[in-house]
C-alpha cells in the first residue's frame, strides 16, 4: 500500500447509518490499496479546520456525511491552498450534490466509486471570503435547512424542509437588491435568490434549469421578485412545483460571477448551512477547481 487516504466522516449525518458501515468502508479502502487515516468530526466547523491543517503526504481525501460536511471539506481544502482528489460518500438527509454527480445512494457502492472511479474536475464557488460547493441562496426557505433539527431531518428527509418552510409562507421578507456583473444590471425587490451549480436543490431535480453543467465555469442564477398579490404568489409557487422557472416573476440566467448589493445586511445560506449576514456578496465561479471521484 503506497497510497494514503484521509477519511473524514460526520457520525451524526442522516440517520447515523455510517456507524453500521464503517468497518466495511475501511476494509474496502484497504483492499483498494490505501493506507487509511480515519477522523470523525467533533463539532460544526471541525472538518474545515482539520482539512485546512492536513499534513502533506496524502493522496486523497474522502468524506462521508451530508452536503454540509462536503462543504466544510471543500472550504478547508480551498483554505489549505493545495488541492487533492476528493471522494464523497453521501450520508445526509437530501444529498443534492451527490445526486447531481450521479453518485450511488448505497454507501458501499459510493465507496467503490471512490476507489475505482474516475476524477471529475468540478466547479467550486467563492462567496466573499467563504466557499460553497453547489448553492448560495437568500430569502424564502433558505434558513430552513440549518434551523431544522437534525433529528427531524433524520426521520423525514427533505420533507422536513418543506414542512418547516410552509410555516413561513404567510410572512415573506423581501429585499431591495442591486445585482450586477459585466453584462447584467438588475435592481428590484426580491423574496428569493439562488446561485447554483447543481441539478437539484432541496431534493427537487431540475429546479435550477434544464441545461446544467457542473464544470462549465458558470452558475445558474434564479431570482424571484416580490409578488404584488396572492395571484402572483400562487403563480410563483406553481412555477417552482412544475419546474417552469422562466416566468415574468423571475430572472433566470447563467453567470460566472455576480455581485449582490443590499440596503441592509441580509442572511445567506451556503450549501444548506448558515452563511452569515451580508450587505454585499461577491460570488465567483472557480472553474474545475477540485477533482471529485465519480462512477466510471
Amino acid at each position: 500500500m503506497d497510497r494514503k487516504m484521509f477519511f473524514l466522516y460526520n457520525p451524526h449525518a442522516g440517520k447515523a447509518m455510517i456507524r453500521n458501515k464503517l468497518t466495511d468502508l475501511i476494509d474496502l479502502f484497504v483492499k483498494g490499496g490505501y493506507e487509511v487515516t480515519v477522523y470523525p468530526t467533533q463539532a460544526e466547523g471541525d472538518a474545515v479546520r482539520r482539512i485546512r491543517e492536513l499534513e502533506d503526504g496524502y493522496d486523497m481525501i474522502v468524506c462521508s456525511g451530508g452536503d454540509g460536511t462536503l462543504d466544510e471539506v471543500m472550504t478547508g481544502l480551498m483554505q489549505r491552498g493545495r488541492t487533492l482528489p476528493v471522494g464523497y460518500i453521501p450520508a445526509g438527509s437530501t444529498n443534492d450534490f451527490a445526486g447531481s454527480l450521479g453518485l450511488p445512494r448505497n454507501m458501499l457502492r459510493a465507496a467503490e466509486a471512490v476507489v475505482n472511479g474516475t476524477p471529475f474536475a468540478c466547479d467550486i464557488g467563492s462567496f466573499n471570503d467563504d466557499t460553497f460547493v453547489y448553492i448560495a441562496a437568500f430569502g424564502l426557505f433558505t434558513d430552513v435547512s440549518y434551523e431544522t433539527k437534525q433529528e427531524f431531518k433524520n426521520v423525514l428527509g427533505h420533507l422536513a424542509y418543506i414542512m418547516e418552510g410552509i410555516k413561513r409562507i404567510s410572512n415573506i421578507p423581501t429585499y431591495h437588491l442591486k445585482i450586477s456583473n459585466e453584462k447584467i444590471r438588475i435592481e428590484d425587490d426580491f423574496m428569493f435568490g439562488m446561485i447554483t451549480n447543481s441539478i437539484s436543490v432541496g431534493g427537487f431535480k431540475r429546479i435550477t434549469g434544464k441545461y446544467v453543467e457542473l464544470d462549465d465555469g458558470e452558475f445558474e442564477v434564479t431570482l424571484i421578485k416580490r409578488p404584488r398579490n396572492p395571484i402572483e404568489l400562487n403563480q410563483i409557487m406553481g412555477a417552482l412545483v412544475m419546474k417552469t422557472i422562466d416566468t415574468e416573476c423571475m430572472f433566470c440566467f447563467k453567470a460566472a460571477e455576480l455581485t449582490v448589493e443590499a440596503e441592509t445586511d441580509i442572511p445567506w445560506t451556503l450549501d444548506g448551512e448558515n452563511g452569515g449576514r451580508h450587505r454585499k456578496a461577491v460570488i465567483t465561479n472557480r472553474r474545475q477547481a477540485v477533482q471529485i471521484m465519480i462512477s466510471c
